[in-house]
């Protein structure tokens, strides 16, 4: 993000009320009816889906300095999604219209946005051609890269990721058990270690040659 564009955010963000939250809290419901824009200034926040089995559905993760939710804000459609803080949070909270109105006298805010929203999209794309052709391998190979390239902290051992099993079940759309016999198997072929709730890939490269392969 343009440093320029980034300090004009956190600008307009700063003279709204900050929050914290701990880890599981629900900012938006399902059909919620927004009244606020959330701009995220610490943690993470996810926002997923409820399937029919009852099972969580991740559709995209937020991380500072996103604001959200702008479909709502921008098109008037319903809220669908559950928004939840997937880490302890910190955020600003402004109104939607004085928003939205901020974002049409700077065209360069709404050019930076609209870079990040084709940004997901394409993301999305990814997620949606391993769903339809991809194996269940290659379904949670691609969510451990884009962990890795979106959150991943580098250290001595690989990049490291804050993920369970049952965070990439949600993300691959696959059940807990199917995502713990395949990570048994990476971690047998070294490609990867685990310790608690964090994921070392110990060669990116590795992985990303290996989705490659696949499909």
């Amino acid at each position: 993000m343009d440093q320029a564009v980034a300090k004009k955010i956190e600008a307009y963000f700063a003279q709204y009320k900050t929050f914290h939250y701990r880890k599981g809290h629900i900012l938006l419901h399902a059909h919620d009816k927004p009244e606020n824009i959330f701009h995220l200034t610490m943690g993470k926040v996810k926002q997923y889906d409820i399937s029919t089995r009852g099972d969580e559905v991740l559709l995209n993760i937020y991380k500072p300095p996103s604001f959200f939710p702008m479909s709502n804000a921008i098109n008037k459609t319903p809220n669908r999604y559950f928004f939840e803080a997937e880490t302890d949070i910190e955020h600003q909270s402004a109104p939607v219209d004085e928003t939205i109105l901020w974002l049409k006298n700077n065209p360069d805010v709404m050019y930076d946005l609209l870079g990040r929203v084709y940004s997901g999209v394409d993301g999305l794309l990814g997620r949606l051609g391993h769903l339809m052709a991809g194996s269940a391998h290659s379904r949670i190979l691609y969510e451990l890269i884009v962990e890795c390239r979106r959150f991943g902290v580098s250290g001595g051992q690989g990049i490291a990721v804050a993920l369970n099993e049952s965070d990439i079940a949600a993300r691959a759309g696959l059940a807990r058990e199917t995502v713990s016999r395949e990570m048994h198997k990476l971690k047998a072929t070294g490609l990867i270690s685990i310790i608690k709730n964090e994921i070392t890939v110990t060669d990116l490269g590795l992985l990303i040659s290996a989705v490659g392969d696949e499909l």
